[in-house]
């Protein structure tokens, strides 16, 4: 599966990364999809990617933490905890990871914002790093495709929850 390039991607600031992308189908579907940890294991990380952890505490405050392993069988970890939940509007939360050398030990913030318009959602997640090195050594990491590639399997989650819903 390669990415549809359908997503955006803007810098805005040395620090920022900003994703966005349109998904055909309802907020309330894409802010569930972020948040439910069965909906999670269904399309988060690249392909070939399983996520084998996802525990979500959706409370402000709440921990989250998931557990990718890759199709050669290491594990990445991610973790962060709820800073703001809007539902189905805004999802703000930090995230550690140990991928990604540079960012050993240090947390980024990450707010998504969903807008809907005709049943359609705009996503627009902003992504903020502690340092313009660390912004770099994500995208030079290979972050964007990977993302892609989760957007794009949320892209056929979503389409199979939209039928399951008009059924």
């Amino acid at each position: 599966m390669n990415n549809s390039g359908t997503m955006t991607v803007t810098a805005p600031t040395e620090c920022e990364i900003v994703l966005t992308r349109v998904f055909d189908a309802p907020r309330r579907l894409v802010f569930d999809a972020w948040t439910k940890p069965e909906l999670l294991r269904r399309w988060f990380g690249p392909h070939g990617y399983q996520l084998v952890v996802c525990d979500v505490d959706l409370r402000v405050g709440g921990t989250w933490r998931y557990v990718l392993c890759r199709p050669d069988g290491t594990e990445i970890h991610l973790h962060g905890v709820h800073r703001e939940i809007a539902a189905p509007e805004r999802l703000t939360r930090t995230e550690a990871n140990d991928y990604c050398d540079a960012e050993a030990g240090e947390e980024s913030l990450t707010t998504i914002v969903l807008v809907e318009r005709d049943n359609r959602t705009t996503l627009t997640s902003t992504m903020r790093y502690p340092s313009k090195q660390i912004r770099d050594a994500m995208i030079n990491f290979g972050a964007e495709s990977g993302i892609a590639e989760s957007y794009d399997r949320l892209t056929e989650v979503l389409a199979a929850l939209v039928r399951t819903v008009a059924q």
